[in-house]
């Protein structure tokens, strides 16, 4: 039961939108994002948390995590745990290039009202028929996509990893993911189901918003060809996030799509 109720966490976080700077927050955070040597190991933390990134909340389920190794195959998380705040797993870099790490999630979500009460079920599609009573009035139903990653490379970075997908909100590198360095502007473009995401707003947040009073949220947004750029006032940890909706569903009883992208990357000193 636990498993099933953080598995659609990250969907509830998607039908927020936009996400505020003080709402919860989904996020992977890599112990580095760039490493070398004989034999280099990286743990990673998953949580959904107030502050950045202060585990306090609830883990994140571990059962969608996908990780991409530099040649496009799959990789394979080890020791992974679950408690109660936070699920953590080691990741091996046996590869040279760029790993893609990424919490992926779809869902559907329904509010309706039953003998005068309202009530709201989430779950898979298939489930949807089964699950809402044959009485239920005022069904409004919605499609969740919910995509949240980092990026680790072991020595030089490489973009077989970082082929998108084609469905849902992408990012992809112009500046690479683990190549930034603080006071100097990144670029990246944002794609939905493969295409320029134009007119998006972007939202960074740097970490350990636990010990500061304001979130120092840097604002960008996507141009028509879906890119944007942000300059890092300081190195650390940064949570990216987007999110945009569209009446592009795939199940037939949805009448809308919501959509969430997030991402942690680091940000290194000059």
């Amino acid at each position: 039961m636990l498993k099933r109720s953080l598995k659609w966490t990250a969907l509830a976080l998607s039908l927020t939108l936009p996400l505020a700077a003080h709402a919860h927050k989904m996020w992977l955070l890599p112990s580095a994002t760039n490493v070398s040597g004989v034999d280099p190991w990286v743990t990673v933390d998953a949580a959904v948390s107030n502050d950045l990134f202060y585990p306090e909340h609830v883990p994140v389920a571990l059962d969608q995590l996908v990780i991409t190794a530099p040649d496009g195959q799959a990789a394979k998380a080890e020791n992974t745990l679950t408690g109660k705040y936070r699920s953590v797993f080691d990741l091996h870099l046996t590869q040279p290039g760029t790993y893609k790490l990424a919490i992926v999630s779809q869902g559907v979500f329904a509010n309706y009202e039953l003998n005068g009460e309202k009530k709201r079920w989430r779950g898979e599609a298939v489930n949807l028929g089964k699950e809402i009573p044959a009485g239920a009035k005022n069904v409004e139903v919605s499609e969740a996509n919910n995509r949240v990653e980092t990026f680790v490379s072991n020595g030089k970075p490489n973009d077989v990893a970082l082929k998108p997908s084609g469905k849902g909100l992408e990012l992809v590198p112009v500046t690479q993911f683990t190549d930034l360095v603080a006071g100097e502007a990144a670029t990246f473009q944002l794609l939905l189901d493969g295409q320029p995401a134009a007119g998006l707003k972007i939202t960074a947040i740097p970490g350990s918003t636990r010990y500061r009073n304001a979130p120092e949220e840097i604002d960008s947004s996507t141009d028509k060809s879906g890119k944007f750029s942000l300059t890092w006032p300081h190195a650390g940890m940064y949570w990216i996030n987007a999110s945009t909706q569209d009446g592009k569903t795939e199940f037939k009883q949805a009448r809308q799509r919501r959509l969430s992208y997030t991402a942690t990357l680091e940000v290194l000193p000059q």
